[in-house]
């Protein structure tokens, strides 16, 4: 893990908003009290709401709260911290999953990688430096314009590729999603590619024919390999808050997720939804994002996550 020269992780430096928020609020509240008071406790609701930790999540971790505090087992303001320290991890521990293009057990060919999300979410960034990081692996990949409405999608992942030396299949603009990425998908395994990630269209969840083209896509793919897609990745951006959970929830109903990465978590004071989205729906989070080079798109990790926004010791301290 790498750390920066005054020894905070890489990941921690740069959720300076979230952890703000969150983190730093609730030192405030906590460190150097005395005695734990039924206001102090409101006050903690309060911070994780803020954070957009979300309601279910919160009343669960404040009504365990207050049965710990009820049994004494929670006697102090500094122990309420690190019981919350505990309670986040946990929630998120679920959904950390290490991941690796890795073809099911009897099957061959190429993994495929179906990358989905709204408009603006971070997708095609996103793709950019999971190439990166694939290549840096010495994994063969292939990219696929699968976003045809947008001149400037398909010229952005163009860039990434030739920038890391990876073929990107494209069509001309506005040709049917579907045909680019089962062309694509027949290339790369013809040329024995080890990844295919395919770009997709932006699209409003709420928008049900739009929806519908991406199971038409899923189709298609599994034309080639009933196997496929792989992996189905939905990005999501951080800043929207409790939206990116209806989001989440829609796409999950119509693709059937497998993996999520969460983008943008940089520039939020939102850093809270992860545990709202860990909660509800379980799905393994892959990635958090937090700039634009290829080295912030960290591997989830719960525990280093949660040290990021909640560090152990008082701010003053560390």
């Amino acid at each position: 893990m790498s750390t920066d020269t005054h020894g905070a992780t890489a990941l921690e430096t740069r959720l300076e908003r979230p952890r703000a928020s969150l983190g730093d609020r609730l030192q405030n509240l906590l460190f150097g009290r005395q005695s734990v008071s039924e206001e102090l406790m409101e006050d903690v609701e309060t911070a994780l709401l803020t954070a957009d930790v979300g309601v279910n999540v919160t009343r669960r971790i404040s009504d365990d709260l207050h049965d710990r505090v009820r049994r004494k087992d929670v006697s102090s303001p500094a122990a309420v911290y690190a019981a919350l320290r505990r309670q986040l991890t946990g929630i998120l521990s679920g959904c950390e999953q290490a991941w690796s293009p890795q073809l099911p057990a009897g099957t061959d060919g190429t993994y495929v990688v179906l990358v989905v999300g709204v408009n603006g979410s971070g997708k095609t960034t996103t793709i950019g430096k999971l190439a990166r990081r694939f290549r840096d692996e010495g994994r063969s990949v292939m990219l696929a314009a699968g976003d045809t409405f947008r001149a400037a999608a398909v010229e952005q992942l163009q860039r990434w590729g030739e920038r890391h030396d990876v073929p990107v299949i494209t069509q001309r603009s506005g040709a049917d999603a579907a045909s680019v990425i089962f062309d694509a998908m027949a290339s790369a395994r013809s040329r024995g590619m080890d990844v295919l990630i395919a770009d997709t269209a932006g699209r409003l969840h709420t928008r049900s024919n739009l929806m519908e083209e991406l199971k038409k896509i899923k189709r298609v793919i599994q034309k080639q390999d009933p196997s496929a897609p792989h992996e189905i990745m939905l990005v999501i951006d951080g800043t929207t808050g409790q939206n990116a959970l209806t989001q989440a929830r829609k796409f999950n109903e119509v693709l059937g997720v497998t993996g999520i990465t969460i983008t943008k978590l940089d520039g939020t004071a939102r850093g809270g939804i992860l545990f709202s989205i860990a909660e509800d729906l379980g799905i393994p989070i892959r990635f958090v994002g937090v700039g634009e080079s290829a080295e912030d798109l960290h591997p989830f990790r719960a525990a280093e996550f949660v040290d990021a926004l909640l560090p152990e010791s008082p701010a003053s301290e560390s």
